[in-house]
């Protein structure tokens, strides 16, 4: 039984046969990281250089631009070189970086976006405590939390599945290196069912924060009906409902591609749900 890191490479999924086809991807994804990045940029730079954009929630949303600009450098270049280059090989200590810190960016992002849930929260229905419930320490405190939860989440699970034997190929049928595809080649049934515990842990704890947005927007709406004012609600809505739906259309993808039966392969669908949830929201968040 080989160990993993006797692996030199693994190889990705080819988005086409025909070269005209994978250039055809190549000006996609340049198309969505130029636009990911200059939009991401511009609020990086509203934020640091203008002081009445300093507040809670554009602070937040400054950690959030910096998380979409680390998924977008991460996947996106590596995929746009294959395709440009007609190769499909990514190095094993490449594969464990690249997985590495895509589950920390997103693991903090999914953070970040529950605590953007709380500042709208405390913003609408306790607008008297705002300043105290989200003063510069906390939001500071809730920043780094949410960082360091990422980190530990990304560390546990790459550490976990790079540890693992694989013995059934190096094909991992995905444009980035992906946990669960590389647990597809693993022979280690026991530490297979240790990642899928923690798997199911992390979603557990994924579901439990949904569970508490869920019940914060319905606060929010409650309060927001019962503004008098059309404009007013207007604004609020205005506000949340982004937000509702970046975190749904995160939550959903990102538990589809965790939690799938194997009993369902179809790498046209594995591939839709990583852009979803991967490449998508980094382009979209702005």
């Amino acid at each position: 039984m080989p160990n993993s890191s006797s692996l030199p490479q693994f190889l990705f999924l080819a988005f086409a046969d025909r070269w005209e086809l994978q250039l055809l991807h190549f000006w996609l994804f340049l198309g969505i990281s130029l636009a990911a990045l200059l939009a991401n940029g511009l609020i990086l730079s509203a934020v640091a250089c203008d002081h009445h954009l300093h507040t809670p929630r554009d602070f937040f949303l400054l950690n959030l631009s910096l998380t979409d600009l680390g998924c977008i450098c991460t996947t996106v270049p590596k995929a746009m070189h294959n395709s440009l280059w007609d190769t499909t090989t990514i190095s094993y200590t490449g594969c464990a970086a690249q997985a590495f810190l895509v589950l920390f960016f997103l693991g903090t992002e999914f953070s970040l976006l529950t605590t953007m849930c709380y500042d709208r929260y405390v913003a609408i229905c306790k607008p008297l405590h705002y300043g105290t419930l989200l003063g510069s320490r906390a939001c500071a405190h809730m920043a780094a939390a949410a960082w360091a939860t990422g980190f530990l989440y990304s560390l546990l699970h790459t550490a976990n599945t790079f540890s693992l034997p694989l013995c059934q190929g190096n094909a991992l049928g995905q444009f980035f290196c992906e946990i669960p595809h590389i647990l597809k080649i693993s022979c280690s049934h026991s530490g297979y069912l240790r990642e899928i515990g923690l798997t199911v842990e992390i979603a557990c704890l994924m579901f439990g924060c949904f569970v508490f947005t869920v019940f914060s927007y319905v606060q929010i709406f409650r309060a927001v009906l019962r503004i008098p004012s059309e404009q007013g609600r207007h604004k609020a809505f205005s506000t949340c409902l982004p937000h509702l739906v970046v975190v749904s259309l995160f939550i959903s993808t990102l538990l589809f591609a965790y939690l799938k039966p194997p009993s369902i392969p179809s790498p046209s669908l594995d591939l839709i749900v990583s852009l979803m949830y991967s490449v998508v929201p980094p382009a979209l968040n702005p």
